[in-house]
């Protein structure tokens, strides 16, 4: 979905050309795989959405001012006005590569509030913005890209124009309807991207499922919305639901355009492609002259929002290869929690992908999407199945097998993660995610959403990590 579109409308003929260009590039994905083709470098990468504050500490939608006094290729807009993302060049998976990432995250994100300051604005990373109102989600405030308003457009056809409708039931209650995609900015993650061997991908794929649970407990960032207290990581229903096409037959959702998928993958992820074309019907029939890139097959699967989602890119030198997207952690709460983050999704990953037996034969497919939806709910306070089935806390499996597994397996690529695991050792044990933070604040001040976001905005400039904020 980065790659801007030429048209905001299409017509029948043109989909029928997309379906017929996307069924030849598949068959040319599979030829790859069966010639060999693919990269057997491991690379890391991430990519870090924010907000734009007004002093009021209000969303304010100038991310095209911010943008282009920022003028930095790696900073791209997001769906709505208020919003914009970060990413970072992507590093092998060896040495000081967290260090690395560390650095280039902190140069950017100094820019970043220098350029805002300017606008008389602050930039925020958190998951869903207490301020946020449902009424500042309209048309108006979304990004001038092609590519927002041709996706609005199709999601609308596709419901047959009926509204989106938002239903969460969590500490409260929220039913809204909406006519546009925009809800869907009300949401900001942290994505991290994995670059696997083909020979490994499969397994960090399904790794990256099992894992999905513990990471978005720990990174849990986003309980409220529109004044409600709602889950732990609010995020997940709100992107379900926001680009929602149609009511699913299927109970798991096993087939939803946002969802956590149709199962592991037994053999290659070229298998979730063919799914692509047989399961999904194209949302941007966009025509390509140069197909050499399967710039089809990867525009249809960059509208299908797995949380964790199979990519295919190409080395410098043009090889392909498979990495892996996590998407379940939200943004925030400061720049050394996200990167935290991260070390832990790259270690666990590694870890549970090379041990000899396979994960994935350990904890059945249901369990591993109940155990994501549970944390999501409650965070680290959830009871989940670990693999081999036995019932255990979500704080336990991380700090007696998960965090252990990332030191050992980063220390194995010649990664110092010390300090950053050691963040997320303490996050748990102390159970302040930036969730709990933002809960805790409120039952001592209040609802009131302004000071919070304030309060939460004077933390995160000081990097220190959660866990040390105090109310």
């Amino acid at each position: 979905m980065g790659q801007e579109v030429t048209e905001a409308h299409y017509r029948k003929r043109d989909f029928q050309a997309f379906e017929q260009h996307l069924a030849e590039e598949t068959t040319q994905l599979l030829a790859w795989v069966e010639q060999g083709r693919f990269s057997h470098q491991w690379r890391a990468g991430f990519e870090l959405e924010a907000w734009l504050l007004d002093a009021d500490m209000q969303p304010t939608p100038k991310n095209v001012e911010f943008l282009e006094a920022l003028n930095d290729p790696l900073v791209v807009p997001e769906l709505s006005r208020f919003n914009f993302e970060l990413n970072n060049d992507p590093e092998p998976l060896q040495g000081d590569f967290l260090a690395t990432f560390q650095q280039q995250l902190s140069a950017r994100w100094a820019r970043c509030w220098d350029a805002a300051s300017r606008m008389d604005s602050s930039p925020v990373l958190i998951g869903t913005l207490p301020t946020l109102r449902a009424e500042q989600l309209t048309l108006e405030n979304m990004s001038p890209m092609q590519r927002y308003r041709a996706l609005n457009e199709q999601v609308l056809r596709m419901r047959e124009g009926r509204p989106l409708q938002i239903a969460i039931e969590g500490e409260e209650s929220l039913q809204l309807t909406h006519q546009d995609v925009m809800f869907e900015a009300a949401a900001t993650s942290l994505q991290v991207h994995l670059q696997a061997p083909i020979e490994d991908a499969a397994r960090v794929l399904n790794a990256s499922m099992i894992l999905s649970a513990p990471l978005v407990a720990v990174a849990a960032n986003s309980p409220f919305l529109f004044g409600h207290a709602l889950w732990e990581e609010t995020r997940i229903p709100v992107f379900e639901q926001a680009v929602a096409l149609a009511t699913d037959p299927d109970p798991e959702r096993r087939f939803a355009r946002v969802g956590f998928g149709s199962g592991y993958v037994t053999y290659g992820l070229e298998a979730f492609f063919v799914e692509n074309l047989e399961s999904f019907s194209p949302l941007l029939p966009m025509q390509f002259e140069d197909v050499s890139s399967l710039p089809h097959l990867r525009l249809h699967n960059g509208t299908i929002w797995r949380w964790n989602r199979p990519l295919l890119g190409f080395d410098g030198d043009g090889c392909p290869h498979w990495r892996i997207e996590q998407r379940v952690m939200s943004a925030g709460p400061s720049l050394i929690d996200s990167m935290a983050n991260s070390a832990l999704f790259f270690g666990a990953a590694l870890s549970y992908a090379g041990e000899r037996q396979p994960m994935e034969t350990r904890l059945a497919f249901r369990d591993a999407r109940a155990n994501f939806y549970t944390a999501a709910r409650e965070g680290l306070k959830a009871q989940v199945r670990v693999p081999g089935g036995k019932l255990a806390s979500v704080k336990d499996w991380l700090l007696e097998d998960l965090i252990p597994r990332a030191r050992q397996a980063l220390m194995q690529v010649g990664a110092d993660a010390g300090d950053w695991l050691d963040v997320i050792e303490a996050r748990v044990r102390t159970g302040q995610t930036g969730s709990a933070w933002q809960r805790a604040w409120v039952h001592k001040h209040g609802r009131d959403w302004s000071g919070l976001t304030a309060a939460y905005l004077q933390n995160q400039r000081s990097d220190d990590p959660v866990h040390v904020w105090t109310i």
